[in-house]
């Protein structure tokens, strides 16, 4: 398959940008664009998007890091191949109904050589990181000393770590992370279905590990860990409220790490705060490390007419709420376009 093989081929690229994970998408319809000079390409997969009441289309990312991909590192792709790419695109977009285009990119891939020659770059917050090329004593360095202790004490305590794919675990895991979205009253866009968390488990195109905190052998906290591209993330987490008084996931995330170097990662990605601000979870990741990555999304308006047209439905001025494409903006909607971290509350 064309999609696969791109993704194969690309000198960087993240589980975000595989078509398994598109293909559990509920966003839109997968689509990839492909511009080829010679055998260097530019891809970039996207979910393409009916407009209600329309006959108009958009264009969003998956929830998560994405944007374009290259077989070049972004820095080598020659000007005229760049230029080429947006013209093609541009034509793309315009040929064929489409009103915006936005697309949340990968602080790690320099993305912005290219894309900064596109309107619409814009600035949305930190992504907190840790540097799993450092050694295991330089990377606890960083950890505040609170941190540290709580680490401690948790193992002293017979907390531990254990991976469990199995059928039971997903159900397990399923029941935590539900407890916890609850919780945190988070939006219906969080609540996936089985069938979702079991395509995540048992993906081919990345490695996808189910890890638990136990304590007295019962699971208190769980996370689906992504290993893909030198890069690991924890893409959804969960405690048990009965728990969250000794903060098992300090202790997860400290062994996600020493997990993260020996399959030969380079960054395990803690993610921001809720909407990328510096809030309590921002500050939370950041006991782990002073290391952070801007975080920058795409937002492009193909048709400035229509898009002021659809906008204007919902009377709301743009300078009062930073949600893009604003015409998709509804009072009590998940903001998906401004990528909320809830996946990683615990």
């Amino acid at each position: 398959m064309e999609w696969k093989d791109i993704v194969k081929k690309s000198y960087n690229y993240d589980f975000y940008h595989t078509w398994q994970y598109h293909q559990i998408a509920t966003e839109g319809e997968p689509i990839m664009f492909i511009y080829r000079l010679g055998k260097d390409f530019i891809a970039f997969p996207l979910l393409k998007r009916e407009i209600p009441e329309t006959t108009l289309l958009d264009l969003t990312s998956v929830y998560g890091y994405s944007g374009p991909l290259s077989n070049l590192p972004f820095t080598k792709l020659s000007k005229q191949m760049i230029a080429n790419f947006k013209s093609e695109f541009i034509n793309y977009l315009q040929m064929n109904n489409y009103v915006t285009v936005f697309a949340r990119l990968h602080p790690y891939f320099n993305q912005l050589a290219m894309m900064n020659t596109f309107d619409g770059i814009h600035h949305n917050g930190k992504t907190v990181v840790i540097d799993l090329k450092e050694s295991l004593e330089e990377q606890r360095a960083r950890y505040q000393k609170r941190l540290i202790n709580k680490i401690d004490r948790l193992k002293r305590l017979g907390f531990y770590i254990k991976e469990d794919n199995s059928p039971a675990a997903i159900k397990q895991f399923i029941n935590i992370y539900t407890e916890n979205m609850n919780r945190v009253e988070a939006n219906s866009f969080y609540m996936f279905s089985e069938k979702y968390f079991k395509s995540l488990i048992a993906a081919e195109e990345f490695n996808s590990k189910l890890l638990f905190v136990y304590f007295e052998n019962k699971p208190v906290c769980g996370a689906i860990v992504t290993f893909t591209h030198k890069i690991v993330q924890c893409y959804l987490m969960g405690t048990c409220t009965e728990y969250l008084k000794y903060s098992p996931s300090k202790l997860m995330n400290d062994e996600i790490a020493i997990l993260g170097r020996k399959l030969g990662m380079h960054y395990f990605n803690l993610g921001g705060g809720l909407g990328f601000k510096e809030d309590s979870l921002f500050y939370f990741k950041t006991s782990f490390t002073d290391l952070h990555l801007e975080y920058k999304t795409w937002r492009f308006i193909v048709d400035q007419k229509k898009y002021n047209l659809l906008s204007s439905k919902n009377n709301i001025p743009e300078d009062k709420i930073d949600f893009f494409p604003l015409y998709r903006y509804e009072n009590k909607i998940v903001e998906t376009e401004q990528f909320q971290d809830l996946k990683s509350i615990a």
